[in-house]
């Protein structure tokens, strides 16, 4: 014997607190991308976590010694992902966005260090200036 069911269809759009987690963090986004500084504020603790996570598989690939920190990045990041304006589209969208802003700054900070390592404030001289400057120096100590 066949027994009936029954199906409910809902066409609303479903209360926060019945949404998964990560329907949440999409309805969360879109509110936000719409200009609802509430859901952003909703949205940061939800997604801290996982950018932590996301933050430390990056520094995990990166030099013994690193001067950036994992929370550094993750601030750095959240700074730079505020200042976009991204209709984002989904949880998978956010974190796609997040993954590369971090690994911008893991770059951009490689090269600070790197310039500062290679004599970055330092005044350059024309080889003809420079030229001039040693044969100056060495009549002064009496080489020439």
């Amino acid at each position: 014997m066949l027994k009936s069911v029954r199906i409910r269809l809902r066409f609303s759009v479903p209360d926060m607190a019945e949404l998964s987690p990560s329907n949440e963090v999409t309805a969360l986004l879109i509110d936000w991308s719409n200009g609802d500084k509430a859901a952003y504020d909703k949205l940061v603790p939800l997604v801290h976590d996982e950018l932590h996570r996301l933050a430390h598989r990056y520094m995990s690939d990166e030099r013994a010694g690193h001067t950036l920190q994992t929370t550094a990045l993750v601030d750095e990041a959240y700074v730079r992902l505020v200042d976009k304006e991204v209709d984002w589209q989904n949880r998978t969208h956010f974190f796609a966005i997040a993954a590369q802003v971090m690994r911008r700054i893991l770059v951009d900070h490689a090269r600070a260090h790197d310039y500062q390592k290679r004599g970055g404030g330092a005044e350059q001289l024309e080889l003809n200036e420079a030229m001039v400057m040693a044969q100056e120096r060495a009549a002064e100590v009496g080489c020439a």
